[in-house]
C-alpha cells in the first residue's frame, strides 16, 4: 500500500468527521507512530487542531524513557504533547491489561474538551483479535461487532481511521519513512490473552486461511450494523416495558420479548439507572427464575453491584442494600436525624417559608420495623396494622425494613417516616408547626 493511498484514506475520513480538534493517544508504539507521523502531513489535522497525549502508566521500568521518546518524536513533528501519568490498581475481576486499559481511557478522558476527537491506531489485526476475544467469551452481535470506527468518549469521540488497514501496511510506511518506535516487552507475553492470539493463534489460521483476517473483519462489519439495528430497536422496546420508576420494569412484557431484544433491553435499563451489567450467565438466571417462580414468590438475582428483584409485575433494580440493626433506636425531637444503613435522614420542617426550625414538644424515639406495629391513621375511623398499609401501598417487602418509626414515650406509633401519620402524630406536628420530611422517601409516589 503507497503512502498515497494512507494519506488519502486519513484526508477523507478526516473530511467527513464533525469538527473538533484532533488528540493522537501515543503511546510511542509503532501504530500510534504510524497514525501520529500521518495525521501530522496532514493540513487538514492541523488547522483543526492537532496536538498528542502519552500515558505513563509506570508498569514498566523504562517508562520514564518511553516517554521521553514520545515528546521528542511530537516536537521533531512540530505537534504539541501533553504528557499525563495513570495509577493502575488491580480492579475486581480485571486483569492487568484490562486495568491498565481503563486507567489509560480514564485519564485521557478526562483531559479532552468538548467535541475534541482522540485519534487511536487500531487497524484490521486488532479488529480480528477483538473479534475472536469476544467470541471465546461469549459475546452477542454488541461485542462481535468489535471496535467502532467513530464512538462517544466523555465529552468527545474516539476515533480509528486505520481499522481498514492491515498491520503489514503500517510497518512498510514505518520502514518507508526510517520511523522509530518502541517495542513493549509485554507484548510478548503470551500469557496475556490477546498476546496468546496474535502470536499462537492467528498466524497459525492465516496460514490455512490467508484471507481470515479480511473475513473476521468483514464479519464483525456485519455484527456492528445488527447491533446497531438491535439496539434501535431495544430502545424502543425499554420504552414500552419501563415502569414510572425507572429503576422498574414490567417483568411479563419484558419476558414476552424476542430472544434478540430481551438481553439488550435489560443492559439498555441498567445502564440508564447507572447500575452495571450481568453475564450472559446471571441474565438467563434471572429468566429462568422469573419464568417459574409462583405468584407468591419474590425471586431476586445478584452481580456485584446490582439486585435484581420482582414484587407483584415488576422488576426492581437496585443497588445491594444494607439492612439497619434490630435494636437500633434513637431520640428524635425534630433536628435532622441522620438513620444507619444508609437510610437518609429524618427530620421536621417548617410549615412555613423562612420559619424556625420545628420542635417537638415531646421527646420521639425512631427505630425501624419488627413487626406487629399498628396506627390509626389521620381521620380514620379504625386502627390499621402497618404491615396491611404496606401490601395496600405496595411497598416492596425488602423496603419495609428500611422504614424509620416515629413512636412517643409510651410506644405507640406516631409516623412511618413521611407516608403515613397517625391521629396523636397529626397532632404533635400541629402543635410543632411542622411536618415529616425523610430524605430516602420511597412508596408509590415516590419517581
Amino acid at each position: 500500500m503507497s503512502d498515497r493511498r494512507i494519506r488519502d484514506l486519513i484526508e477523507n475520513a478526516l473530511a467527513e468527521l464533525a469538527g473538533g480538534a484532533i488528540v493522537v493517544a501515543h503511546s510511542g508504539g509503532l501504530d500510534s507512530t504510524v497514525l501520529l507521523h500521518a495525521l501530522a502531513q496532514s493540513q487538514l489535522a492541523r488547522e483543526r487542531g492537532l496536538r498528542a497525549v502519552h500515558v505513563d502508566h509506570r508498569l514498566q521500568s523504562d517508562s520514564a524513557m518511553w516517554a521521553r521518546h514520545c515528546e521528542a518524536f511530537a516536537v521533531q513533528l512540530g505537534v504539541p504533547i501533553e504528557m499525563l501519568r495513570a495509577d493502575v490498581g488491580r480492579a475486581p475481576g480485571l486483569g492487568l491489561e484490562a486495568t491498565a486499559r481503563r486507567a489509560r481511557y480514564g485519564a485521557i478522558e478526562r483531559t479532552l474538551a468538548d467535541g475534541e476527537i482522540l485519534a487511536l491506531a487500531h487497524h484490521r489485526d486488532d479488529q480480528a483479535e477483538t473479534v475472536l476475544l469476544k467470541l471465546l467469551r461469549g459475546a452477542g452481535p454488541e461485542g462481535l461487532g468489535a471496535m467502532r470506527t467513530l464512538r462517544r468518549l466523555g465529552r468527545g469521540f474516539a476515533w480509528r481511521p486505520l481499522l481498514a488497514l492491515p498491520r503489514a501496511a503500517l510497518r512498510n510506511y514505518a520502514d518507508r519513512h526510517k520511523l522509530t518506535w518502541i517495542e513493549d516487552p509485554s507484548n510478548a507475553d503470551v500469557s496475556l490473552d490477546r498476546n496468546f492470539l496474535r502470536i499462537e493463534v492467528l498466524p497459525r489460521i492465516t496460514r490455512r486461511w490467508p484471507e481470515a483476517e479480511t473475513s473476521i473483519a468483514q464479519s464483525a462489519t456485519w455484527a456492528r450494523a445488527a447491533a446497531d439495528f438491535i439496539d434501535e430497536e431495544a430502545e424502543r422496546a425499554l420504552a414500552s416495558v419501563q415502569g414510572l420508576d425507572p429503576a422498574t420494569m414490567r417483568f411479563r412484557e419484558w419476558l414476552a420479548l424476542h430472544d434478540a431484544l430481551r438481553d439488550p433491553v435489560l443492559r439498555r435499563w441498567l445502564r440508564s439507572i447507572a447500575l452495571p451489567e450481568p453475564t450472559q450467565f446471571q441474565v438467563a438466571e434471572l429468566v429462568r427464575q422469573l419464568a417459574e417462580a409462583g405468584e407468591d414468590r419474590q425471586p431476586c438475582v445478584r452481580w456485584p453491584g446490582v439486585e435484581v428483584r420482582r414484587y407483584r409485575d415488576l422488576l426492581y433494580a437496585l443497588a445491594p442494600l444494607q439492612l439497619p440493626p434490630l435494636d437500633w433506636t434513637d431520640s428524635f425531637t425534630g433536628e435532622p436525624l441522620a438513620l444507619p444503613a444508609d437510610i437518609g435522614l429524618l427530620k421536621l420542617v417548617p410549615l412555613e417559608a423562612h420559619a424556625p426550625q420545628p420542635r417537638l414538644a415531646e421527646i420521639a424515639h425512631v427505630r425501624f420495623r419488627r413487626g406487629g406495629e399498628s396506627l390509626r391513621l389521620e381521620g380514620g375511623a379504625h386502627t390499621r396494622e402497618l404491615r396491611d398499609l404496606l401490601q395496600e401501598a405496595g411497598i416492596p417487602p425488602w423496603q419495609r425494613s428500611r422504614l424509620p418509626l416515629v413512636f412517643d414515650g409510651d410506644g405507640a406509633l406516631l409516623a412511618v417516616a413521611d407516608l403515613w401519620i397517625s391521629e396523636a402524630g397529626a397532632a404533635r406536628l400541629a402543635r410543632a408547626k411542622g411536618r415529616l420530611e425523610w430524605s430516602a422517601r420511597i412508596g408509590p409516589d415516590a419517581h
